[in-house]
């Protein structure tokens, strides 16, 4: 089953990562996405190592952002692709048959054409708001009409400035779960909210599996 919380770990240091997942995990973290976007490229596979000690330890997930070959080498649980990365299609034959792949998505054609690539989860958004000035960012209404629309299986995740207090509307539209990144580094103890009022939705389990 794909968790209905994932944190994003995304600092600029090694240290702040290793800082900020064992907080996460420390705090009831289900699933770990580790962004290594600011980590000098000679040091990523070191950090993924020392990550992997500490999720190990609490028995949580880790998928790595954009770098499958690390996934692979590690044996992480799955990896998570932006529009920008390789396509899952070719992700797909890298990776152990176990490992799972998240992707980004936008727009209703975004996620027909990843669900025909046959990916684990999507992660569809920006919520709220956008760094990027050319995607508009999609509001309850939003996702309610791409979830209606499409009446797919596969989860369907929300991203982008999600607070405890959007929880409830936002499982309303029929959404699977979050991606949660600032508003737990801000309060770690904040997952447990998050994993609470996930957990008493009614919406229904997810079918894939790690």
């Amino acid at each position: 089953m794909i968790p209905k919380l994932h944190y994003i770990s995304q600092a600029a240091t090694v240290a702040l990562h290793l800082e900020n997942i064992q907080k996460a995990c420390s705090s009831g973290a289900e699933l770990i996405q580790l962004d290594l976007e600011h980590i000098l490229e000679n040091e990523r596979m070191t950090l993924a190592t020392e990550v992997l000690k500490i999720t190990s330890h609490f028995q949580t997930r880790l998928i790595i952002r954009s770098h499958y070959k690390i996934a692979v080498e590690l044996k992480l649980d799955g990896v998570y692709l932006l529009p920008s990365d390789s396509s899952p299609t070719h992700v797909r034959e890298q990776l152990h048959s176990w490992q799972s792949i998240g992707a980004a998505a936008h727009h209703l054609q975004d996620c027909e054409d990843l669900i025909n690539s046959d990916v684990d989860y999507i992660v569809l958004g920006p919520f709220k708001n956008s760094t990027n000035d050319s995607i508009k960012a999609l509001d309850l209404t939003a996702y309610s009409v791409l979830i209606e629309t499409l009446k797919t299986e596969t989860p369907l995740l929300a991203y982008g400035d999600i607070t405890t207090a959007d929880v409830n509307s936002l499982l309303d539209t029929g959404i699977s779960g979050l991606v949660v990144s600032e508003a737990i580094q801000q309060d770690f103890n904040s997952i447990k909210t998050f994993n609470q009022l996930l957990g008493a939705s009614s919406t229904g389990e997810m079918r894939h599996t790690f």
